[in-house]
């Protein structure tokens, strides 16, 4: 591993999943020179696109849960960036119904968005040099 991207969303005060991935993976032994935080990771195509137009990267792995890995593969497919997923541990069963059937429409999104309406970035910014 050279560095680690935290990506994900915080437009919320009390939600911020870049902190609290920055927190987790320093608690776990990583450096936190080898961590860039991306706070505009709102959707997993903003992430994904980022992860090239701001970050510079070609190739990169998800590490996530199969299903959130599946789709962050087929929107990196479609904008020509190797990804990669690393699948998690799922998270608790008593949520499981409700992520699943999140991902059902989170997937039909993301088609529309790729292949109906040319769907964009909410933020892409300035480039960050990951060294």
């Amino acid at each position: 591993m050279d560095f680690i991207i935290a990506t994900g969303d915080n437009s919320e005060k009390n939600y911020n999943e870049p902190k609290a991935m920055l927190e987790a993976l320093i608690e776990k032994g990583v450096p936190q020179s080898r961590i860039f935080l991306d706070y505009a990771g709102f959707r997993t195509l903003d992430s994904i696109v980022r992860a090239r137009e701001i970050f510079g990267q070609e190739s990169v792995t998800v590490i996530s849960q199969k299903f959130h890995n599946e789709r962050a593969v087929y929107i990196g497919r479609h904008y020509g960036i190797d990804v990669r997923g690393f699948n998690a541990e799922d998270g608790e069963v008593s949520s499981w119904f409700k992520v699943r059937a999140r991902e059902v429409f989170a997937r039909l999104r993301a088609f529309i968005d790729l292949n109906v309406t040319g769907e964009k970035p909410r933020f892409l910014g300035e480039k960050i040099e990951v060294l």
